[in-house]
């Protein structure tokens, strides 16, 4: 199972300021990189729904040589739903309610596919408006800026030299046939970065985890690294070495990690807050244990069908069939 949450999350909040420089300049240009706080995780109720979000990305920053701060919500989304707009504006007024402070709301629509409707023509960076009103009078008009990475072509941000670049290349708008050269040119860049291991193994994952080579595509990525210069081509090999060394010796650990995190969360929407004792209990599960609890925890409606759950040493029995 990939958490998506997690890896954007994990992109956004090391890269933010580069996030901002490439698709939002002229809010870099205000933006004092030297005051930028992430805010604790806000979760919002969404009364119609009968559910609970929680907001990706909330940062606290301040204007360029002004006192006065501002906070950016970035809101990650894998797919497009008609009642977004709404959603988008509850999110903006509850921020703006909290920290009474002005809000630059962002979402980044991540889905390969379908195309979000309108002109496909359309600019990808542009803004979506909620509005409430009647025939004789707005009352409100909300706008908020969107980022479309099905319709961004990869070749436009080739040269860019920036980090998350090199990894939301691997999401835009990419012909079957050129799914190998895309790799190669995410790697390139990141290559060319000044980055640390860390940060080269994040990136390099997430490329992996949305362009995983299949077939010929092996063949051809070899072919066309085997074209560029040696030099740059030894840099490219030390990512795809580094991330590969370092996926064989904690993929079972990341994947758990990301497992553990993703059934943590839906069971805190479906028991309430989970004690620290039982906590424990559920890091200490393995891998296959936390696919069992995260097919038994659809059928528990309380804390104590999720101890019930543990005390039966993982066996993923759920609480109807104990």
């Amino acid at each position: 199972m990939t958490d998506h949450d997690h890896l954007f999350k994990e992109l956004l909040s090391e890269f933010f300021p580069q996030f901002i420089d490439l698709f939002f300049p002229q809010v870099a240009r205000y933006l004092d990189r030297t005051s930028i706080e992430f805010q604790p995780q806000e979760i919002f109720a969404d009364i119609a729904e009968g559910d609970t979000y929680d907001a990706d990305i909330v940062v606290k920053a301040r204007f360029l040589n002004q006192d006065s701060y501002f906070i950016i919500h970035v809101e990650h989304q894998g797919i497009f739903r008609p009642i977004f707009d709404r959603r988008m504006f509850n999110y903006f007024a509850h921020l703006h309610r909290t920290h009474q402070l002005p809000v630059y709301p962002i979402v980044l629509f991540s889905h390969r596919s379908p195309r979000m409707e309108g002109n496909p023509e359309a600019s990808p960076l542009e803004s979506r408006t909620y509005t409430v009103e009647f025939p004789d009078w707005e009352v409100l008009r909300f706008n908020y800026r969107i980022i479309r990475l099905n319709h961004l072509k990869w070749q436009d941000y080739a040269q860019q030299s920036n980090p998350v670049a090199s990894a939301l290349m691997s999401k835009m708008k990419i012909r079957r046939q050129e799914r190998p050269l895309v790799k190669l040119e995410c790697l390139k860049m990141m290559a060319g970065l000044r980055l640390n291991p860390a940060q080269i193994e994040m990136l390099s994952g997430f490329v992996d985890t949305y362009l995983k080579l299949e077939g010929n595509e092996e063949s051809v990525f070899q072919t066309e690294l085997d074209k560029i210069e040696a030099n740059q081509k030894g840099a490219v090999m030390e990512v795809v070495t580094s991330w590969m060394e370092k996926g064989i010796e904690q993929g079972i650990e990341q994947g758990a990690q990301r497992e553990r995190s993703l059934i943590l969360r839906q069971l805190n929407r479906r028991v309430g807050e989970i004690p620290a004792p039982t906590l424990e209990q559920i890091q200490a599960l393995s891998l296959e244990q936390l696919e069992s609890l995260g097919e038994a925890l659809l059928d528990f409606t309380s804390i104590a069908d999720l101890t019930q759950w543990l005390n039966n040493s993982g066996k993923g029995r759920s609480p109807s069939n104990s």
